[in-house]
């Protein structure tokens, strides 16, 4: 745990504040907010994702995820964030950085969802950009990995605009949807750009 605090700071990991967006951990009362979102989202977000499981909604899965959460933080495995409008409150999606590996590498994998309603309005773009100081600087990593299959034009516009590189294809690399799938892979490495967030502001 010392090791822990020391790339830490001691600083608090539970909420990062940007222009519009505030990213905050998961809590339990969030619950009835998230399960509305994602049940409206399903026909959107199922196609980029692992299959959903029959109970994927349910408050009893809801809390396993909060407890997985909690233990992966402690852990310095995976650092999940839910992003919120700061002027309405609402939630409008996710984002996680995870897979956190130190040692000699000192990297994570970068992943997130949009609710349908808040989709194509640069959200994303911000919570990405909200995020890279906390990833490069707080938890000193030295590289952002993603992954993103290659009809999701989306999700490589959101990652270019926040300075990744696509560095190749990897062949059947995620299982989405019930289907092994083709992914591009992104990179981005510490001091490789700017991480403040220039793109129009959105309400």
């Amino acid at each position: 745990m010392a090791f822990l605090r020391t790339v830490r700071f001691d600083d608090d990991l539970e909420s990062i504040r940007g222009r519009n967006l505030l990213l905050r951990s998961p809590l339990a009362p969030d619950y009835a907010q998230w399960a509305e979102l994602r049940a409206m989202s399903r026909a959107h977000l199922t196609p980029w994702e692992p299959s959903w499981l029959p109970d994927d909604l349910s408050r009893a899965m809801y809390r396993k995820r909060l407890r997985a959460y909690a233990k992966d933080v402690r852990d310095d495995l995976s650092y999940p964030y839910f992003i919120f409008d700061i002027a309405s409150s609402r939630l409008l999606g996710g984002v996680t950085l995870s897979n956190v590996r130190r040692g000699s590498a000192q990297s994570a994998s970068l992943g997130y969802w949009m609710g349908l309603p808040y989709a194509g309005r640069g959200h994303m773009q911000e919570a990405v950009h909200t995020l890279l100081p906390l990833a490069f600087a707080t938890l000193r990593l030295n590289r952002i990995e993603a992954a993103t299959m290659p009809a999701n034009s989306a999700s490589i516009r959101v990652l270019e605009k926040c300075g990744f590189v696509r560095e190749g294809l990897a062949r059947s690399y995620l299982k989405i949807n019930g289907r092994y799938e083709d992914h591009y892979l992104f990179g981005r490495v510490a001091g490789s750009g700017s991480t403040d967030f220039t793109g129009a502001a959105h309400g």
